[in-house]
């Protein structure tokens, strides 16, 4: 009876072991720290629980930079990740580096109702050559923060924030002249934000259609759409009225300049709706959000979806390939992109997860939300809106960053401009040497 009985256990054992070793591991790779690190771990736990045969491991790989490097090295090395995370402006580079394979390739016509699911901005960005080559996932664009508090102090209509550039330096001279505030705007200086402005002019960043009805050979950096964002940008440096943290892309000094309430306003990502609510709760003021303010005397055209997607690589079997798509399907569906954008103030890109959220009337419970989203909807679906593909853009941002940094001490704009057109020119053609 023993014998039967160790026998029984051992045979059990060995069982356990088999549907062990029968699970299918993948790799995902993001550029998430934080608490999104553990809320994307949360997520890929419950996926793991749920589908037994698959094995989910989460790596956070640092900034989106870092994280497309160290996937395109680990290809090399014949080490690839399943999925990884990459930023918009990363798209060509992912296409160029030939170590991703597209997402739309895997799906079968079941799938299609979840690729058709996206709403029209998202799906445009994202639609590269006719076809999905990533998941869209993390969607945002930047929306323009203040504290209505500041607002009431300076006798301006806490209910109607500035909506154009105009508007923004009044309301600046009333807050700085009654002193409800030392300054009046701030944002991180990132070239993300004149990436937003050119669209919101409906003009383009570079050629042959922003690089997508062929690759881009020309970057527009000397152009008038430009220049009238820089002269923007000067006037409020000049005057006093805008907080600079010191530093370039210092998302945490401009978040911390307006919550000190240094600054009556802050232009950032709509991903940080979520901890500005919160933080706005806690020191004792009460949050507004409005649209990103438009130049003066233009048809606002709308803003170009910032965020990353996940891509696949290649290189794998069909059977971590299958597992791979697998999860990107249940991680991105419609209960997981509500839960997401609850949890983050990222959209919930989906127009099933609209729908959710909309008869939850999450949007009345948490007005803070409804800017930002209202502001994607309203977006036009064209070139402009669609975002540039530029092989050179991380070098790109650097440029138009550096050249803002030579606007605001002093440099003439139109010389400035130029300078920094013949830089970017010549990063563009360098990197498209490098690929062809």
């Amino acid at each position: 009876m023993v014998k039967r009985m160790f026998a029984a256990a051992l045979f059990f054992i060995m069982l356990c072991g088999v549907a062990q070793a029968e699970k299918v591991r993948i790799n995902f790779w993001h550029a998430f720290g934080g608490g999104r690190t553990a809320f994307i771990q949360r997520m890929a736990d419950d996926f793991n629980y749920t589908h037994p045969n698959i094995e989910v491991k989460v790596d956070y790989k640092g900034s989106y930079r870092d994280t497309l490097n160290a996937s395109i090295l680990a290809a090399k090395q014949k080490q690839a990740p399943h999925i990884v995370q990459i930023f918009e402006v990363g798209s060509q580079l992912a296409l160029d580096s030939g170590i991703f394979t597209p997402f739309q390739d895997y799906v079968n016509d079941s799938d299609y109702a979840m690729l058709d699911d996206y709403i029209a901005p998202v799906a445009n960005y994202y639609t590269i050559n006719g076809k999905f080559n990533s998941i869209p996932w993390n969607s945002s664009n930047p929306v323009l923060y203040y504290n209505k508090n500041i607002f009431k102090k300076a006798g301006l209509d806490p209910e109607n924030p500035p909506k154009t550039y105009k508007e923004v330096i009044a309301a600046c001279e009333k807050i700085v002249s009654s002193k409800a505030a030392p300054k009046g705007i701030t944002w991180p200086l990132h070239t993300w934000f004149v990436e937003q402005w050119i669209s919101m002019q409906g003009a383009l960043l570079a050629n042959n259609e922003n690089g997508r009805a062929g690759r881009a050979t020309d970057i527009f950096v000397n152009s008038d759409d430009m220049k009238r964002i820089m002269s923007w940008l000067k006037t409020l440096y000049d005057k006093g009225y805008y907080a600079y943290s010191g530093k370039p892309e210092d998302w945490d000094g401009a978040n911390q300049i307006f919550i000190t309430q240094q600054a009556a306003m802050l232009i950032t990502s709509t991903s940080d709706v979520t901890f500005h609510q919160n933080t706005a709760a806690e020191n004792g003021y009460e949050l507004g959000t409005g649209f990103l303010p438009a130049p003066d005397g233009i048809e606002r055209n709308g803003v170009v979806v910032g965020g990353a997607s996940l891509w696949m690589t290649q290189g794998h079997s069909k059977e971590e390939s299958d597992a791979a798509k697998t999860f990107l399907l249940w991680f991105t569906n419609t209960e997981n992109m509500v839960r997401w954008h609850k949890g983050t103030g990222y959209f919930p890109v989906r127009k099933s997860a609209v729908d959710v959220v909309e008869k939850q009337k999450w949007f009345e419970k948490n007005p803070a939300y409804r800017a930002a989203f209202d502001q994607l909807l309203q977006t036009k679906v064209n070139r402009a809106s669609q975002g540039a593909m530029v092989g050179c853009f991380p070098e790109l941002r650097t440029i138009i960053t550096d050249a803002v940094q030579k606007i605001f001490a002093g440099g003439k704009i139109d010389k400035v401009l130029a300078d920094a057109d013949k830089r970017a020119d010549k990063a563009l053609a360098d990197y498209n040497s490098s690929v062809e």
